[in-house]
């Protein structure tokens, strides 16, 4: 019988100790905090434009109407919390720089694509 490495299994005397790793669980709601806290920044920066964004407390996400006639951009902290993205994830900006994604979603509600 083989391991993981593809070595075969040794046997171990009886009572020897062996090292073992711990895994533990996040605590519940340890990344969603982190989310919020990161879409928050953005809906800080989008503010400062100008731009009104709703927090959605259930997902999260935050909620950015487009200022005509329109579905509102859904934002969402995606690809292991490391960026904003929004339009199905097509689209997407580190959260490293939150005012720097808000001026990307300011243009591309406003029409202009980046």
């Amino acid at each position: 019988m083989r391991g993981l490495t593809g070595k075969p299994w040794r046997r171990v005397a009886e009572g020897t100790r062996m090292e073992s790793t711990t895994v533990r669980e996040a605590p519940a709601g340890a990344g969603l905090a982190a989310e919020r806290a990161k879409l928050a920044r953005l809906r800080e920066s989008l503010a400062a434009l100008g731009v009104t964004a709703e927090f959605r407390e259930a997902m999260p996400a935050l909620l950015v109407p487009r200022p005509d006639v329109g579905l509102p951009l859904w934002v969402f902290v995606g690809y292991g919390g490391a960026y904003y993205s929004w339009q199905s994830a097509e689209k997407r900006h580190p959260v490293a720089d939150p005012a720097g994604a808000a001026r990307v979603l300011a243009g591309y509600i406003a029409g202009r694509t980046y």
